[in-house]
């Protein structure tokens, strides 16, 4: 049985993973014994484990307003640890998969495709655009662009006039399993719709919010991505 590594073993996404598999080992460590930002902890539990495939899932993400402040945290946890893990996975020839975000877009026309001009609105997006240059630097690795919330929704309104191609976590996790063998970049998410509209078919009593009520991160009013490369790739890996 193949073994699959994941930092953030204590998250939403870690979480999901372990209870949409059906065919791998999975490792899933807390931070406090597999931490990116020590790299000796980091090479020691992949030396030990041995896996297969080592899902970055491991990131500084919310609230966002935490990179705005405190970029140096940003730094650290999304840029130096995603480059610690892409040279310990380059040490032990481990296949990376590295879960980014549709953040590095611009945020202005939507539809973007992997292909797309990237300019990241927030400094969040451009931490997480550092990790995904440290990727790049190995030949074996998959880059996943995801558009992805909790469910239940965690916030008691949602945004009107943002678009973006979200999905819960449990479906960007049972996506991930599927894809674990390609390569390249791929976008995953779900239909282009307002944040508003996405939320409101499970909760239909959420309240609506607007871009110009939120004055301490920037915001953009479309992030929507073309998911047709994903969309392919599934394809291919019906047997």
């Amino acid at each position: 049985m193949k073994k699959i590594l994941i930092s953030g073993g204590n998250g939403d996404f870690a979480k999901e993973i372990k209870k949409h598999n059906t065919k791998y080992e999975i490792i899933s460590p807390p931070k406090e014994e597999m931490d990116v930002t020590d790299t000796e902890s980091l090479d020691y539990t992949i030396f030990s484990t041995q896996p297969d495939y080592f899902i970055h899932a491991g990131a500084l993400t919310r609230p966002m307003v935490i990179h705005e402040n405190n970029p140096d945290k940003s730094i650290k946890n999304n840029i130096i640890g995603t480059s610690n893990v892409v040279l310990a996975c380059m040490k032990h020839k481990v296949k990376l998969i590295y879960t980014s975000t549709d953040y590095i877009y611009p945020g202005v026309d939507g539809n973007y495709s992997e292909e797309s001009a990237i300019k990241p609105f927030t400094k969040y997006g451009w931490s997480k655009l550092g990790g995904e240059c440290a990727v790049k630097m190995y030949d074996n690795h998959l880059i996943l662009r995801v558009s992805m919330n909790k469910k239940p929704f965690p916030h008691p309104k949602a945004l009107v006039d943002m678009k973006k191609s979200l999905m819960y976590v449990g479906e960007a996790a049972e996506i991930t399993l599927k894809l674990l063998d390609k390569k390249g970049t791929v976008n995953i998410g779900g239909k282009s719709q307002s944040v508003y509209e996405f939320v409101k078919k499970s909760n239909p009593n959420v309240g609506k919010v607007y871009l110009s009520d939120i004055n301490d991160v920037n915001m953009a009013k479309d992030c929507s991505m073309n998911t047709s490369k994903m969309k392919e790739l599934l394809n291919d890996t019906i047997v």
